[in-house]
This record gives structure tokens, C-alpha cells and sequence, in this order.
């Protein structure tokens, strides 16, 4: 406890020399998915492709999440961002020589997408579960939005700037520009300090294999064991359920219901992007409601009621379209924000790695479940219903969970939980 107090007395320092090397990375990772989605798009021209393309992009995550957040509960938690930011430097710098040598196939683009999204598979329940370690708990929704406004400049970011790089220099400079990246976001790693939760547990090798399969067993029993919880993961798996298919949806909306071309699909991405980043702003500014649960219950509300002006657009009304979602973003920025510092806080230090992993894999999960449904029926009654449904998702899960005490409480339930999650099943 005296070494965690030691940490935050110079928290800023700290985490923000860890945070600006992982954002650079994140942007040059958001180049170089660009450029291979590009690649792929000009060498091959079948939407097939792309599909098992995002596929492969989603698959580690949905399978490898629980492992990985159960690892990253026993594992040391700096050395694995080390592993996960250099397994991606190398396969992009492999990726690079191929392609120097003109011997790229779209085989070894689906390779590189694979171990791209396995090691971001570790890296992502590794670094939200080490914030609650860096970051004092009063500032964790003002750094939750700080990431959120983080998203919505990859939005905006990444696109032109890895259209300029690959018109300019080739894809060549795009890879390159992430393997700089990447070794930028391992370097402070090399120096900085992340406290390490104490476990009950061995952390040897062994130790690990013989109780990685109760650590995850554990972990879902943490969240089953709390209600509050487990509501938290539900909404989260409808909610994208519902808005994973209303991103994948706007190149028709688009094409279809407004008659535009390339460029308005790329303003109306834009005006989610910027939506995003000026959400996330102002959440990172003001702090939210002193109950997060509330600030982030009225953002899911918001998004239902955006995404309701996205499903009113038309051809005449192109304008509705793009307002819906910059307000989409940056009502993103105060559902998620909000939540994500929820979990920080009340998820005990030495489960948050597993139980983060778990509510990423599951609502990742609902992604293509979603595209399953909305696909046919876009197809069979018009696309805009599909956003109407989302509207009516999210303004209801809203309203809904004022009336829940088990999640509107959730904050003050950091330990009530305990005797519930380790009784015997």
C-alpha cells in the first residue's frame, strides 16, 4: 500500500510518459491497418477478402481474451505491453522487408492482421487493468475520457494521413512509421515503474499453467458473483451488439439512402471522429457526474437519440447524417468514459486484467452476431431501420438502468461483492 501511495504522489509523470508513447503507437498502428486494408482493397478488389480481413481482426479477441486478461493478472504487467508493442514492431518490420522485396501476398497480410491482433489481444486488458495502478481514482474518468478523445483522433488522424503516406512514399513509409512507433511506446516501459497487484497465487511458469484455467474460471465468477457487474457487461454486449453493425452499415447508408460518394462517406466518419474527440475532451476537463454510472446512462441515451438522426437522413437531409454522428462520438466518449473508470476503480487490482479481457471478448463477440442480423434485414426493409432499432436499444437500456439499484450502485459496492464471488459454485 505504501509503495502504490509512493506511485500516485507523481502519477502525471508517470503515467503520462507511458501514456504519450502508447498514443504515438496506436496512431501508427492505425496507419499501417490502413495501408494493409488499402493493399488488400487494390490487389484484390473482393469484399470477401476485407470481410475475413476483419474477421481475423476480431477472432483473438474474442477467443484469446479471458487467457489473456488471466495472464495478465499473473504475469509482470510492463513486460507483457513490452512483448505485445515489440511482437508488433517485428511483424511489421517482416511485413516491410516482403514487401521491399515485392514478394507481399495476401496470405501474409491475413498473417500479419492475425499476430497484429493477438498481441493487441494482451495489450489492451493489460494496459486498462495497469491505469488503475498509475492513475488516482478521482482522476480515472478524466483520463478515461482523455483515451476516448485519443479514439476519435485515430478517426481522423489515420485515414488522410495514411492515404498522404502511401500516395507520397508507398506503403512502405506507413510500415516503417509504425515500427518507429511501437519501439517509441517500449522505450519509457524500459523506465517506468507500473505497481504489480499482489497475488495469492505462484507466478512462476508452472504455478501459471496449472491455475490459468481457475484464474479465468475465476474471473467469470467475479463477475457473475456481482450483479452490478454482471448488468455492466450485459449493456455492454448489447450495446455492441446494435452499433457494431451501425458503423458497418454506413458505406450503404451512404451509397444507398443519401446517393453520396467516397468524400461524404468520409465526412460523415470524420464527424464521428471529431465528435469523439471533442466528447472525450470535455469529459477529461469537467470529470463527469460525482455517480459515473449516471453520466455514462445519459451518454448511452444520447447515442440512441443520435443514432435516430442518422436514421432520419436522407438524400435532401445530408446534414443529419453527419450531425447524428458527431453526436454519436461524442456521446461514445461519456457511455464509455465513464464505465470503463467504473471498472477501474471497483474491480479488484489483482482480477480487473481478467475481468476487462472478459467484457471485451463477449461484447466482441456480439459484433458479428449483429452483422448477421442486420446485414439481411438492411437488405430486405432498408438500412435506416436498423438504426432506429439502435436508437431504441440504447434510449431503453438507459431509462432502464436508472431503475436498477444493483447498477446504479455499483460504485459502492467495491467489496460487498467479496463473499458472493469466492463462494463455491
Amino acid at each position: 500500500m505504501l509503495l502504490r501511495q509512493e506511485h500516485m504522489e507523481h502519477w502525471k509523470r508517470r503515467f503520462f510518459t507511458i501514456w504519450t508513447g502508447q498514443a504515438l503507437s496506436f496512431l501508427g498502428s492505425g496507419l499501417t491497418q490502413f495501408a494493409l486494408v488499402w493493399w488488400l482493397t487494390i490487389t484484390t478488389g473482393s469484399a470477401t477478402v476485407l470481410t475475413f480481413a476483419t474477421l481475423i481482426a476480431i477472432l483473438p479477441t474474442i477467443v484469446l481474451g479471458p487467457f489473456a486478461g488471466a495472464l495478465a493478472d499473473r504475469w509482470n504487467r510492463r513486460l507483457i505491453l513490452i512483448l505485445a508493442d515489440g511482437t508488433v514492431a517485428l511483424v511489421t518490420l517482416t511485413l516491410l522487408m516482403i514487401y521491399l522485396f515485392g514478394e507481399l501476398q495476401v496470405w501474409q497480410g491475413y498473417v500479419a492482421v492475425l499476430v497484429r491482433s493477438i498481441a493487441g489481444s494482451f495489450h489492451f486488458p493489460t494496459i486498462q487493468a495497469s491505469i488503475s495502478q498509475l492513475v488516482p481514482t478521482e482522476q480515472l474518468t478524466r483520463v478515461s475520457g482523455l483515451n476516448q478523445s485519443l479514439l476519435g483522433m485515430g478517426h481522423i488522424v489515420s485515414p488522410p494521413l495514411g492515404a498522404l503516406l502511401l500516395d507520397s512514399f508507398g506503403m512502405g513509409a506507413a510500415l516503417l512509421l509504425d515500427i518507429l512507433t511501437a519501439l517509441i511506446a517500449i522505450v519509457p516501459l524500459l523506465f517506468t515503474v507500473i505497481p504489480q497487484p499482489k497475488l495469492a497465487e505462484s507466478t512462476d511458469v508452472t504455478g501459471i499453467a496449472n491455475h490459468l484455467y481457475h484464474d479465468m474460471r475465476d474471473g467469470l465468477r467475479y463477475v457473475r458473483h456481482w450483479p452490478g457487474l454482471l448488468i455492466a457487461l450485459i449493456m455492454s454486449m448489447l450495446i455492441n451488439l446494435v452499433l457494431s453493425p451501425a458503423f458497418a452499415l454506413i458505406p450503404i447508408l451512404v451509397s444507398k439512402v443519401l446517393e453520396g460518394s467516397a468524400g461524404m462517406l468520409a465526412i460523415v466518419r470524420m464527424g464521428f471522429g471529431i465528435g469523439v474527440i471533442m466528447g472525450g475532451a470535455l469529459l477529461a476537463i469537467w470529470g463527469g457526474l460525482r455517480n459515473r454510472i449516471v453520466t455514462s446512462l445519459i451518454g448511452l441515451a444520447g447515442v440512441g437519440m443520435a443514432c435516430a438522426l442518422v436514421g432520419f437522413s436522407s438524400a435532401s437531409m445530408i446534414w443529419l447524417a453527419v450531425a447524428g454522428m458527431f453526436a454519436v462520438g461524442f456521446m461514445m466518449a461519456f457511455t464509455s468514459g465513464p464505465l470503463m473508470a467504473v471498472l477501474q476503480a471497483v474491480v479488484d487490482p489483482g482480477m480487473q486484467a481478467r475481468v476487462l479481457a472478459l467484457i471485451g471478448s463477449l461484447s466482441s463477440l456480439m459484433a458479428p452476431v449483429g452483422l448477421l442480423v442486420a446485414g439481411p434485414l438492411s437488405d430486405l426493409v432498408g438500412v435506416r431501420l436498423w438504426y432506429f432499432i439502435s436508437a431504441f436499444i440504447c434510449v431503453g437500456m438507459s431509462i432502464t438502468g436508472f431503475f436498477i439499484p444493483a447498477l446504479m450502485t455499483l460504485e459502492q459496492q467495491k467489496t460487498a461483492h467479496l463473499t458472493g464471488a469466492n463462494a463455491t459454485d
